[in-house]
């Protein structure tokens, strides 16, 4: 209702960003860019995964009354999903991530094509984390989480992807006096890197930050430790 934090007058946002449970996710390279088909699923009787999720989480572990009390903030959902959507912190997490190496005795990420058989394998494995995910994978997973519990989400993609390590606001390249580059920096440019949004408002900052919020599953690096 239009009380609600997370309330879409859209009509036809809130079609497809709560109800639609298949979606496209865009990946590639600027050059070559490949639609990939995404079964959401979010009402695939998938209530009591989404819910044991928030129950398994290090917040929930921490402050169990403190995590309850909170779970009717979008904010602090979101904060908590995106943390339980990967496996790095010991949390018993849905996806561990693999960027490199062999995948043969595990799932290669570009062959998932929805969430569904994901979470369902989570909760069969005992929650233990499902191998492979990578960026596509991570928020397509998160975004049938957050639909399932009501939060409208998507999808966005971004070409030659800045990943800067140091906050510096810079992808910093590092060369000798004879012009030859310097491998020193952790800075990197990725072909392409997939996130979500989500729509709420936000009481916490004011009126002109309501709207579509970003949260990001992929695990690399620790956010507030």
């Amino acid at each position: 209702f239009s009380g609600d934090d997370v309330y879409m007058s859209n009509e036809n946002e809130r079609q497809e960003y709560v109800l639609n449970e298949n979606g496209i996710i865009f990946v590639g390279n600027a050059r070559y860019i490949e639609a990939r088909g995404w079964y959401y699923g979010q009402f695939q009787d998938l209530l009591n995964i989404c819910l044991t999720m928030l129950d398994l989480s290090l917040y929930y572990r921490q402050d169990p009354a403190m995590d309850v009390s909170r779970r009717g903030d979008p904010k602090y959902v979101g904060r908590v999903i995106s943390s339980m959507i990967n496996g790095n912190d010991n949390d018993n997490g849905v996806l561990l991530g693999k960027w490199q190496g062999s995948f043969h005795s595990h799932e290669n990420p570009s062959r998932w094509d929805g969430s569904v058989v994901i979470l369902k394998k989570w909760r069969q494995d005992n929650y233990r984390p499902v191998q492979y995910g990578q960026c596509w994978v991570f928020a397509g997973v998160m975004c049938t989480v957050l639909r399932c519990l009501g939060i409208p989400t998507r999808l966005v993609s971004n070409f030659n992807s800045a990943h800067d390590v140091d906050r510096n606001l810079s992808i910093d390249k590092y060369y000798d006096s004879s012009g030859r580059s310097l491998n020193i920096s952790k800075d990197s440019t990725w072909d392409y890197h997939v996130w979500n949004e989500s729509w709420f408002i936000r009481p916490d900052l004011g009126r002109s930050y309501n709207g579509w919020q970003v949260l990001d599953a992929t695990p690399q690096e620790q956010s507030r430790g």
